[in-house]
């Protein structure tokens, strides 16, 4: 299993030559859609994780791809193949399967409505919460660990990899973070990571890929 990471939220899974896209928003710039795409999973309808126009590059490559997510998402996207999922839901695409968790987006303010979110686990290997701190309450290899966000803290994100206790995590869902911002998260996260056995990696750039 080969995964990718992009900006913000959004990352690949290839295994066997066929790929899986998670997130791409509109923060994923450096995102682009390739041929041998199964199945894209959108976690929630905010454009940071939800845009249609880069959802459409990749249909216009992949017209039989499956798009994956919460029923607010799969109304808009009408045109094209689609599942609602939830809590609960388990589905098989290609040699990717899939459990989603969690239900709700994390609270960004009281005075904000709350709206669908869902967590995936990946292979029963890789896990990545959406916009959450749902824990996934199993065994997990690898976490995708929220950063940055209205929602969180640094303390948030700690107390989450303590209790997922993942062998590795790298960090996602950090646009919203400075160059400099993201190495004073980085350093905190590293510093709770190192006691528990824990590999944090961040990802990007030439250093784009883990194996897994």
């Amino acid at each position: 299993m080969k995964l990718t990471k992009y900006g913000h939220a959004c990352f690949t899974v290839e295994i066997d030559g066929q790929v899986l896209v998670v997130d791409p928003g509109n923060l994923s710039t450096d995102f682009q859609a390739s041929d041998n795409t199964v199945a894209i999973i959108v976690t929630h309808a905010h454009p940071d994780h939800f845009d249609p126009d880069v959802l459409a590059s990749i249909y216009n490559r992949n017209p039989e791809s499956l798009l994956l997510s919460t029923a607010e998402v799969t109304e808009k996207m009408v045109d094209h193949r689609s599942q609602k999922v939830s809590l609960n839901s388990e589905v098989q695409v290609g040699p990717f399967r899939l459990k989603f968790l969690g239900g709700t987006h994390a609270t960004i303010h009281e005075s904000v409505p709350a709206i669908d979110n869902v967590g995936v686990i990946i292979n029963e290997t890789l896990y990545y919460p959406g916009d959450s701190f749902v824990n996934p309450d199993q065994p997990i290899k690898a976490l995708a660990l929220p950063l940055g966000a209205p929602w969180l803290k640094t303390a948030n994100a700690i107390d989450f990899m303590v209790a997922v206790k993942p062998e590795v995590v790298f960090p996602t869902h950090d646009a919203v973070l400075s160059d400099a911002g993201k190495k004073i998260n980085d350093s905190w996260i590293e510093r709770f990571a190192e006691p528990l056995g824990i590999r944090y990696q961040r990802l990007g750039g030439e250093q784009s890929e883990l194996l897994l």
